[in-house]
């Protein structure tokens, strides 16, 4: 049976042939230096076919391509063309080896072509990898050594790409200085009190917090020195006015021996140094608080910022931990307890860094296990949401934490709780409300900018408006007085002018009544006379 071999190469695809071979005894030592020998592994592989990659953003899709076990459109056409064919009925008389089985398994899938990976097979790629550019004869020397130098880049810069927001990585070195912190503070807060308690011995009884203690003791150096005048800051610093005159009152009678100045500055000195250590603390937690709502919102609301980041670091990072079942999500931090159980055949753990959460305190002692086991199956869906959602909200790990605390009610006083179903329904149509909400209020804002805008542009006009110099404002006084007298001439003009025309208006009424008075008279006797015609005719018709 015929056997070619597929090597991917930085520069392109490469099919050879394999001929004349035997996997008996090749994993012997003797062939493994024969195929180091290009003479005689020569005569044994032969190039088939090469596919040079079009340019650096090709060879970068390829690589990524064939890292995930998928075949691309270009892989399938390169060996569709140079392999034989495959008819569905028959057995095919030859056989392809990769190296990755995943990808293998790929293209037997899809193409049918029978793929082999094995140790026989990556001997031989192992010889065709180190005669590469002896089969290729176009590469020149150091060509394929820039393109796999070219190409690592690239594929490293392209896996380390992300979202600067969800660094995973800062959580884990935040979570770790954060727990070598409370060590550290912890231990130089108790040699405070140590070498204090030489000097003051009965302010360890009275002040039980560690910063305040420091505080204390920097604010009260020389116990001797301590008077009333000093209770006002005590007690600001303590909260409390009992404590500092009881303070008071333990120094006037204190059994502690007196320390030289230089004693107190190096002991004052220290007690800041805590200080400083103790509000570096406080914000590297406010910190990892922030850093959590980016990187996984869900499990911090779930489980609390804490241990959330410490089940990150353990795993390595939200992608392993959502790779994780529950199961192993469960008793994540308790590997010794686990495999000492095994090997003893006892007990195995029911709980590890889970153990540290609020939900497997509150539960009673024979329901630990069962809240372990259901708060794991939680976590294990809140981490995978927040590793492949798009967008970071809390409403799911806010859903899961009810959940959690109606299966705490159950098991305490038997009430039913929802189901998970209706559950999830729930947060999937308050999430989709939200991501409307928000498409809605990015359009207002527009114009609200706009309209902010035209506010701004008015404001600074009438500021610019208001700083304008006396001479100006005196120049634009004496225009207006201008103006209105202008306007008043003009009214008297137009008065005057009114006055002749109405005086026009009369005469020109008397003429036109004294016209018609005339034009009625010679009216009234025209009409006389024609009645006066008449009768006459009328007369004359009757003699007749």
């Amino acid at each position: 049976m015929a056997l070619y071999l597929l090597y991917e190469s930085a520069s392109g695809y490469a099919l050879l042939h394999a001929h004349g071979l035997d996997e008996i005894g090749q994993n012997t030592e003797a062939v493994r230096n024969s195929i180091t020998d290009l003479n005689r592994f020569g005569k044994v592989v032969q190039l088939t076919a090469f596919h040079p990659f079009e340019s650096a953003l090709d060879a970068l899709n390829q690589c990524n391509a064939v890292s995930e076990g998928l075949m691309t459109d270009e892989l399938r056409s390169f060996l569709e063309l140079n392999l034989p064919k495959v008819k569905g009925d028959k057995k095919p008389k030859f056989k392809l080896g990769l190296v990755d089985s995943k990808i293998g398994s790929h293209i037997q899938h899809v193409t049918k072509i029978p793929c082999e990976s094995g140790d026989f097979v990556h001997e031989l790629l192992r010889g065709v990898r180190l005669h590469f550019n002896k089969f290729i004869k176009d590469l020149e020397p150091g060509d394929l050594e820039k393109a796999q130098l070219g190409l690592g880049h690239s594929y490293s810069r392209a896996k380390v790409k992300f979202n600067v927001n969800r660094v995973d990585n800062m959580v884990i070195q935040a979570i770790f200085l954060l727990d070598t912190l409370d060590k550290d503070v912890n231990s130089f807060s108790m040699r405070v009190r140590e070498w204090y308690s030489w000097h003051f011995p009965e302010l360890v009884k009275i002040v039980n917090d560690n910063y305040l203690y420091a505080k204390a003791a920097k604010f009260i150096e020389d116990k001797s020195k301590l008077t009333e005048d000093k209770i006002p800051g005590l007690t600001d610093i303590l909260g409390d006015e009992d404590k500092a005159k009881e303070i008071l009152e333990a120094a006037k009678a204190s059994m502690g021996q007196d320390l030289s100045p230089i004693d107190l500055i190096n002991v004052q000195q220290f007690a800041q140094r805590v200080m400083d250590l103790s509000e570096y603390r406080r914000k590297l937690y406010d910190y990892l608080v922030t850093k959590m709502s980016d990187i996984a919102p869900n499990l911090a609301s779930l489980i609390g910022e804490v241990v959330a980041a410490r089940l990150i670091s353990h795993a390595g990072s939200l992608t392993n931990l959502a790779k994780c079942p529950s199961s192993t999500l469960q008793i994540l931090g308790a590997e010794k307890a686990l495999f000492r159980a095994l090997k003893t055949k006892g007990n195995t753990p029911k709980y590890g860094l889970i153990f540290h959460s609020s939900f497997i305190g509150r539960a009673s002692a024979k329901n630990k296990g069962r809240m372990a086991r259901y708060l794991a199956n939680k976590c294990s869906i809140a981490s995978r949401i927040d590793c492949f959602a798009e967008n970071g909200s809390t409403v799911f790990g806010e859903k899961l934490r009810e959940q959690v605390e109606e299966r705490l009610d159950f098991y305490d006083n038997g009430v039913a709780p929802r189901k998970n179903i209706d559950v999830m329904k729930a947060a999937i149509e308050i999430n989709q409300n939200k991501d409307t909400e928000m498409e809605t209020e990015e359009v207002p804002t527009e114009a609200s900018g706009k309209k902010s805008k035209k506010k701004k542009s008015k404001a600074a006009a009438a500021e610019n408006g208001e700083a304008m110099d006396e001479d100006k404002e005196e120049a634009l006084e004496d225009s207006k007085s201008e103006k209105k007298k202008k306007k008043e001439k003009r009214k008297m003009e137009q008065q005057d002018k009114d006055v002749k025309n109405s005086d026009e208006q009369d005469g020109t009424a008397k003429k036109k009544k004294k016209k018609s008075k005339v034009e009625d008279g010679e009216d009234l006797q025209s009409a006389s006379e024609i009645k006066k015609k008449k009768k006459k005719k009328s007369k004359n018709e009757d003699d007749e």
